[in-house]
């Protein structure tokens, strides 16, 4: 028992820093607006990211994310 909590700690340890998260969370920048067909540096029409956000499958969390990074800059 005592070795799988070292285990996980070191696995803990290893994870970034709650701040960093964010830049962990984005592997591809510029896929969503991509998958949209929303030209870059262009803002993603809310209502286009909405129906995007309810889609399921990897669009779906790109979406998701965007609207809480939305939702954090503010």
């Amino acid at each position: 028992m005592a070795a799988d909590v070292s285990g996980l700690a070191k696995k803990m340890a290893s994870h970034r820093t709650r701040k960093d998260w964010i830049s962990g969370a984005i592997h591809h920048p510029g896929a969503l607006h991509e998958e949209l067909g929303v030209a870059q540096g262009q803002k993603i029409p809310a209502k286009k990211l909405k129906k995007a956000e309810n889609a399921g499958g990897l669009l779906g969390q790109r979406a998701r994310l965007a609207a809480t990074l939305e939702h954090l800059n503010g």
